[in-house]
């Protein structure tokens, strides 16, 4: 079974975040909420939610993914722990997702020069030496960034693909595949 953790630091966007383990969860993917320092964290609206585990470390997952969100994506990235997990899964080859925000932790890693990637507006200028895409998700190799809020659905089936499972039938559960159709 794959496994994937989603990590959480005060200021989180709530809508990134639980998106994906909405996702993963109805896809019979292990996913995990993990606190880099609580139980329960706060989102970037105020609202609490109790995490799974407290970090530990993460080796044996096969993703991992950096919800945006401020100021959270800076607490992410100012995490060293985080910095050395992520620059340990990209040197595995390991999915990496960001949104929103969250790819300055990725920035800060390393790990996306000469990668394309997305993000919020604002936040593309401190994505030094990646090739900068205005979409809505975007995939290079093992990092999957996504843009915001809106992208939410959508990054959770990238990833959900990156994993290698189909999605459609998910999709087709939660009406996404009537969005699609409509847009």
């Amino acid at each position: 079974m794959k496994k994937v953790a989603v990590l959480f630091h005060d200021g989180f966007e709530e809508v990134e975040a639980l998106s994906v383990v909405d996702i993963m969860r109805r896809a019979n993917v292990e996913c995990t909420m993990v606190g880099m320092d609580k139980l329960e964290v706060t989102s970037s609206h105020q609202i609490k939610i109790k995490m799974d585990q407290i970090y530990d470390g993460l080796d044996n997952y096969d993703a991992v993914v950096i919800p945006g969100g401020m100021p959270g994506a800076s607490n992410l990235r100012d995490d060293s722990r985080v910095i050395d997990l992520v620059k340990q899964f990209n040197h595995d080859g390991k999915i990496i997702g960001a949104i929103c925000a969250g790819p300055i932790v990725l920035q800060e890693a390393d790990v996306i020069k000469g990668k394309t990637v997305t993000c919020y507006p604002g936040f593309e200028e401190q994505l030094i030496g990646s090739n900068y895409q205005e979409t809505l998700v975007q995939r290079d190799e093992n990092i999957i960034t996504g843009k915001g809020p809106a992208a939410a659905l959508a990054f959770g089936y990238t990833l959900l693909e990156a994993l290698g499972c189909d999605s459609s039938v998910i999709k087709e559960g939660m009406q996404y595949t009537y969005l699609e159709k409509n847009i």
